[in-house]
């Protein structure tokens, strides 16, 4: 999957989220936004490792809902960035894979 393809389709999505509940995606939005996915995937991940409760969910259920986190965070991630204009595969490849040997 194309990163950019992702973040344009991601956009429209998230555009469509805003205006179906009314409200404006201003640039705090989508840190606060990240942020609340981030606190989903802390309590997923708790729920996960058995140190929160499971609320009636089953052990499938649990790990499928901690898996489905990681999306959430990974896509307000690329929104994150989108709106700020940050060349993710650039900086990837200069923060992260420059360094393979």
């Amino acid at each position: 999957m194309d990163l950019t393809e992702l973040a344009e389709r991601l956009e429209k999505l998230s555009v469509r989220y805003g205006e179906t509940l009314g409200f404006e995606r201003d640039p705090d939005w989508f840190l606060l936004k990240l942020q609340e996915e981030v606190g989903e995937l802390t309590q997923a991940y708790l729920q996960h490792t058995g140190r929160a409760r499971a609320k009636g969910l089953t052990a499938d259920e649990i790990q499928a809902g901690f898996h489905q986190e990681f999306a959430d965070v990974f896509c307000q991630l690329i929104l994150f960035a989108r709106r700020h204009d940050v060349d993710l595969p650039h900086e990837i490849d200069q923060k992260w894979l420059a360094r393979e040997v």
